[in-house]
């Protein structure tokens, strides 16, 4: 079996799938992300370099296929993951990048070509960091994205460029693809009782009832000053005034190639506010999914309600998906099938009405219930169920294959 599979992620809902697409023979893997993330150090970080994009999304998903129980690929995960403590400076930023050249401690088996790779992004980030220490503060701060902006800053400022490299540096074999050519821009949206959530990190933060109406990507991040003349306005002046500010983003070549190629399309789970609807709005991503070779374009529910889908069901989540592609009664097929996980058997997930699973469909989409859920994110032990890795991924060929099959009649 050889299958090319596309899937729409953002930086870890959809992981568990991921790896249990990697873990089966055959299967190409390749991720369309995009990088609007701006919460914590990593708006920090996009704050402190106007221009670029943010990298923890992308960071995440070169996690995939690093086994903790490897001492090498250990090394490399904690290289991406490492936070640094508060209170660290330019000069403490340097003692961890010497660590790393020495391969000292965690650092000790990291792979030859990736510690020479790390440490020269890194140092490119500390000699600006050393030029303009003002402005950024490194609390938090994952040692990954310093990894991802020096080499953002040796590669002339070209986000793509620096998601390559660091793919390369860390040995994905996913192909990892922004769904833009890089171009920057900021999230905002609006609730339907009107309030504004003016950036990425609110979309993403606990709310209270009220269901998110409109998604924005503007050309400059929202201010205070500017939220609260905003927030002054009433809803609907607020939505013609950000309709107006919005971002110009071109598509990624390489990205729509990958749809348009893939054998099977996956609208990945996650945070659909932040990590998903935004890579839909991108220009000709919608025209490659229809023009796509694709017998199945499958959008998987979550497992698990998230801060910016409450009061969303899951066929409001598929509307949703449609809406942002610009084909809201799916006349383009778009959405070919729709994998939930069992009705019933996890009550805080988006709701599935017994009508929909009676018929069998949604908005011209068939529907597909399996079992899905993993018990515990062994990755993060304690938390809720996510979705299980190879059942997954089984589901979702077995319907591209019947998909396949029913076409080729």
């Amino acid at each position: 079996m050889n299958v090319a599979v596309t899937m729409f992620s953002g930086g870890r809902g959809a992981a568990g799938i991921a790896r249990g697409m990697l873990g089966t023979p055959g299967v190409g893997l390749s991720l369309v992300v995009n990088g609007y993330d701006n919460g914590l150090s990593t708006g920090a970080l996009r704050r402190y370099l106007p221009g670029m994009l943010g990298p923890s999304d992308f960071r995440k998903n070169l996690l995939l296929h690093l086994d903790p129980a490897d001492p090498a690929q250990a090394a490399l995960a904690t290289v991406l993951e490492h936070r640094l403590p508060g209170g660290t400076s330019p000069a403490g930023l340097t003692a961890v990048i010497e660590a790393i050249a020495a391969r000292r401690g965690p650092f000790a088996a990291l792979p030859e070509a990736a510690r020479e790779a790390v440490t020269a992004d890194l140092r490119v980030f500390a000699r600006r960091l050393a030029a303009y220490p003002h402005g950024l503060d490194l609390a938090d701060c994952a040692l990954g994205n310093l990894v991802f902006a020096g080499a953002y800053l040796r590669l002339g400022r070209d986000f793509n460029a620096a998601v390559d490299a660091c793919a390369r540096t860390f040995g994905s074999p996913v192909r990892l693809l922004n769904v833009t050519n890089g171009e920057n821009a900021y999230l905002a949206a609006l609730r339907r009782d009107g309030s504004l959530l003016a950036d990425e990190a609110d979309i993403v933060a606990p709310q209270g009832p009220g269901v998110i109406t409109d998604l924005f990507l503007l050309r400059e991040p929202l201010g205070a000053r500017r939220r609260a003349e905003l927030e002054a306005l009433p809803p609907e002046w607020t939505r013609e005034v950000l309709g107006r500010e919005r971002a110009e983003v071109t598509p990624s070549r390489r990205a729509l190639e990958a749809i348009r190629d893939a054998d099977l399309i996956v609208y990945g789970p996650g945070t659909p506010h932040s990590s998903l609807l935004p890579s839909y709005l991108t220009p000709g991503v919608a025209d490659a999914v229809a023009r796509s070779r694709a017998a199945a374009k499958v959008f998987v529910v979550n497992t698990r309600d998230d801060h910016d889908t409450r009061g969303l069901s899951a066929p409001d989540l598929v509307d949703r998906t449609l809406a942002h592609l610009g084909d809201p009664r799916n006349g383009r097929r778009l959405v070919t099938h729709v994998l939930s996980h069992r009705a019933g058997s996890v009550p805080d997930a988006p709701a599935v009405p017994y009508a929909v699973l009676d018929r069998g469909e949604w908005a011209g989409a068939r529907w597909v219930t399996a079992d899905l859920e993993h018990p515990v994110d062994l990755g993060h032990p304690g938390r809720p169920g996510v979705h299980h890795p190879e059942r997954t991924a089984e589901a979702l060929l077995a319907i591209r294959d019947e998909a396949a099959l029913v076409r080729a009649q």
